[in-house]
C-alpha cells in the first residue's frame, strides 16, 4: 500500500515567495541609499538652486578690501566704483571681471559717493572724479565696439568742477573742465584763484574743441555745478 506524501498548500508557498521578494527589495533600497549613483560631470547639483550666481570675487584697493562707492548701468553694462575706506585708492569694475586701477590715485584724490558719472549714447562714457589739490581730478572710460578702455589722460580743474555733457551734439558725451584763466600765475595760487574762470570742452576722441567766455565766478556757468553747455557757447580757447 503506497503512502501518500503530504503536500504544502499553494497559499503557504505564495506567502513564502512574497516574503522573499519583499526582503530582496528592502536590501536593494538600503544599498542604493548608502551608495547613491554619482552625479555626471557637468550636471547641476539637485541641492543647489539652478539660478544661483557665483559670488563676486573680493577686490583690493591699496592694502585693504574695496567698498562700493557708486554704481551705474550704461550700455547695458554695470559700472562700479570701488575704493578703500579713506577713498584714496580706487578702482573701476566694468562688467563682470574687468578691473581698472585709477590713474588719479597718484594725484592724491579723495573719492566719494558722487564720484562716478556715466552717460549712455553712441559711445558710452564714464567719468570718475574726486577732490584733489585744491581742485578736482577726473579720469575717463570709453566703450568702443563693446570694449571699455581707460583713455589714460587725467583731467584737472582748479575751479572744482569736471562734468559730462554732449556739448558737440554728436551723441557722445564731452568732458567739461572748469578752470581759472590766469596766464603767468601758478595754478592754485591766491592770484590764480581770484582770476576769471572759463569752461574748456574736450571731445573724447579729438581733444579740446573750444572754451567758453570768461566768467567772474564758476556759479555763473549754466547748470553749475553740473555744467550744461551747447556748441554755440564755445569759441577758441585763449
Amino acid at each position: 500500500m503506497r503512502t501518500q506524501e503530504a503536500r504544502t498548500p499553494r497559499s503557504v508557498l505564495f506567502t513564502a515567495v512574497l516574503a522573499v521578494v519583499v526582503s530582496a527589495g528592502v536590501f536593494v533600497a538600503v544599498f542604493l541609499l548608502r551608495h547613491p549613483e554619482p552625479t555626471p560631470a557637468g550636471a547641476p547639483d539637485s541641492g543647489t538652486a539652478p539660478d544661483a550666481a557665483p559670488a563676486t570675487p573680493a577686490v583690493n584697493c591699496g592694502h585693504s578690501l574695496c567698498r562700493e562707492l557708486g554704481a551705474m548701468t550704461v550700455g547695458g553694462v554695470p559700472v562700479v566704483l570701488l575704493a578703500d575706506e579713506a577713498g584714496k585708492q580706487g578702482v573701476v569694475r566694468i562688467g563682470g571681471d574687468s578691473i581698472f586701477p585709477l590713474i588719479i590715485n597718484d594725484l592724491g584724490v579723495t573719492l566719494g559717493g558722487d564720484s562716478l558719472r556715466c552717460v549712455d549714447g553712441a559711445t558710452p562714457v564714464c567719468l570718475v572724479r574726486g577732490v584733489a589739490g585744491g581742485g578736482s581730478a577726473g579720469e575717463l572710460f570709453v566703450a568702443r565696439g563693446g570694449i571699455w578702455r581707460d583713455t589714460g589722460k587725467p583731467y584737472f580743474s582748479d575751479a572744482g568742477t569736471i562734468s559730462l555733457n554732449d556739448v558737440t551734439a554728436d551723441g557722445i558725451a564731452d568732458v567739461i573742465v572748469v578752470r581759472h584763466e590766469c596766464p603767468g600765475a601758478q595754478s592754485g595760487s591766491a592770484r590764480c584763484q581770484a582770476a576769471p574762470v572759463l569752461a574748456e570742452v574736450y571731445d573724447v576722441a579729438r581733444g579740446s574743441v573750444g572754451c567758453t567766455r570768461r566768467y567772474t565766478a564758476p556759479s555763473e556757468l549754466k547748470g553749475w555745478p553740473d555744467v550744461r553747455l551747447v556748441r554755440a557757447d564755445l569759441r577758441p580757447c585763449p
